[in-house]
């Protein structure tokens, strides 16, 4: 993929989220989101893969893909974390390494209105999440 790929996915992102009205119908998109990311089993619910710094359950796995790009797959037991962690991996899975490090997710969700209507605890664990994709990207 290339950095305009990421820029687009953005611009994607911004413009479904301008459809909607209010913040009531960006959380119920973003628990659509949630709902439709696939659940990890088991098996794959860690201690490792568990992200800390989160009030709910999070669990994320990092995997390598193609042309040395990363894949995430990622779960929670709270709608709007995994729907949280669903937007992170559209904007962020089977990209390069670099292509992740150029993008901050919290000024995506300012841009889509999401970010001033989390609760601190929210926030933290995107937080955790995102430090968790950056990690794996530096690594």
């Amino acid at each position: 993929m290339t950095q305009s790929s990421i820029q687009a996915e953005i611009e994607d992102l911004v413009e479904e989220f301008d459809l909607l009205d209010d913040w009531e119908q960006r959380y119920r998109y973003l628990i659509d989101m949630g709902k439709a990311l696939p659940a990890l089993s088991e098996a794959e619910r860690t201690e490792d893969s568990r992200v800390k710094g989160c009030v709910s359950q999070v669990w994320l796995i990092v995997e390598p893909g193609e042309n040395d790009c990363l894949d995430f797959r990622a779960d929670s037991d709270a709608h709007i974390v995994r729907g949280l962690a669903a937007l992170l991996l559209r904007l962020y899975s089977g990209r390069s390494r670099e292509e992740i490090l150029s993008v901050d997710a919290r000024e995506v969700l300012a841009r889509i209105g999401l970010s001033e209507h989390l609760s601190p605890q929210r926030s933290n664990g995107l937080n955790s999440m995102i430090g968790r994709i950056r990690t794996a990207a530096g690594a």
